[in-house]
């Protein structure tokens, strides 16, 4: 008998969706023809750290040599920055890669992966695509309901996702909940916790999770430099864990899965502290600003702990989001995030949070004129 090639793929990869990024700002701006700003995925208005730009265009000149595959000086330095040896320390190609494998190593067809409904996506594409099961647990007012996560545990879950603070609703739980909720995880069992949007938060501090790791033997904990530092773009990120667990993630990764250009910028980058500082402090002025500025508009923003603002806003939430794309201003909407009446806008610089609100304006003083519901 005959056998195509796409019968062997198997059916629980066959069933897996594609993940879809936000529209390029070139692509809006070429099609419409109009200036565009571009607050949909929750990238850094103020660009990369300029250290990170110096150091990417100095490592380019030797673009003809295969980069460090051991990342051995970046992990150094993350280790004397989080305070755990260079054994516990994985760099990836962004948090994307090691988010995937986790789940790789650890699951498998007949094992369950648990996540909650309403977060970021590649969780549920990473469980899926191991062939386990996938254990959604619903929300509570936008956040992770960890007590419900909690009772989800069963002899077969391998691998728990969560991300605080969580993408798309920017809400985040405290340190203590973190605490209390590993409690009652087995040893077994490990707990991803992804912390791309740590710095951005006023009520989290990245050490109390390094502290609750050094007490736990089943926490992996991810940050990345696509967010504060800047560099989306350079796709690089890692995780703090334990050996012996990224000693089999490194048996899998991709050879050299992170560029010598990308190794050098994150490396200068984590020493631009007044960068750093520049762009957490931006962000929260400017988040301030545009939440209060939606709410005077009628809408209402869910408090944020990150670099963007998720809300609420009806069944129109797609045909808004094509509205203000009209009018150059692309946000996201999240049907495929599991909240069809829902839309994330990114913290941009203030020009551009400033042109959001103009649009955002128009289309609801347009709907009031027609008589539409123009807030819920």
């Amino acid at each position: 008998m005959t056998r195509t090639m796409e019968e062997l793929i198997p059916d629980y990869i066959r069933g897996l969706p594609v993940y879809v990024p936000g529209r390029p700002i070139e692509e809006v701006e070429r099609e419409l023809k109009i200036h565009a700003v571009k607050l949909a995925s929750n990238e850094n208005p103020l660009g990369p750290s300029p250290r990170a730009v110096e150091a990417a265009k100095l490592a380019l000149e030797n673009a003809h040599r295969y980069p460090d595959g051991g990342t051995y000086l970046l992990r150094e330095a993350l280790a004397r920055r989080t305070g755990v040896s260079t054994e516990e320390i994985f760099v990836g190609l962004g948090s994307s890669e090691i988010i995937d494998l986790a789940s790789r190593v650890l699951l498998r067809a007949g094992l369950q992966g648990i996540t909650s409904h309403g977060s970021y996506a590649p969780f549920s594409v990473a469980i899926r695509a191991s062939g386990a099961e996938l254990v959604l647990v619903p929300q509570r007012h936008f956040a992770f309901d960890l007590d419900a996560m909690a009772k989800a545990i069963t002899p077969k879950t391998g691998v728990i996702y969560l991300a605080n603070p969580n993408n798309p609703t920017g809400t985040a739980f405290g340190a203590e909940e973190l605490d209390e909720f590993l409690e009652g995880v087995p040893d077994g069992v490990l707990v991803v916790l992804d912390e791309a949007y740590i710095h951005y938060a006023p009520s989290l501090n990245r050490r109390k999770s390094e502290e609750i790791y050094r007490r736990r033997k089943n926490l992996l904990i991810l940050r990345t430099f696509s967010k504060v530092y800047g560099l989306a773009g350079m796709r690089i990120g890692f995780a703090i864990g334990r050996a012996e667990l990224l000693s089999a993630m490194n048996k899998l990764k991709t050879p050299f899965n992170t560029s010598g250009v990308a190794q050098a910028g994150a490396l200068a980058a984590l020493d631009d502290r007044e960068h750093v500082t520049r762009c957490i402090a931006t962000n929260a002025i400017e988040r301030k600003r545009l939440s209060e500025g939606l709410s005077g508009l009628g809408l209402r923003p869910v408090p944020s702990e990150t670099n963007f603002i998720f809300m609420d806003v009806g069944p129109e939430a797609k045909e808004m989001c094509d509205e203000l794309l009209q009018l150059g201003v692309i946000v996201r909407p999240l049907g495929w995030m599991g909240f069809p009446e829902a839309i994330r806008i990114s913290i941009g610089t203030a020009e551009e949070n400033d042109k959001c609100l103009a649009a955002m304006a128009e289309i609801l003083t347009k709907r009031a004129g027609k008589g539409e519901l123009a807030a819920r």
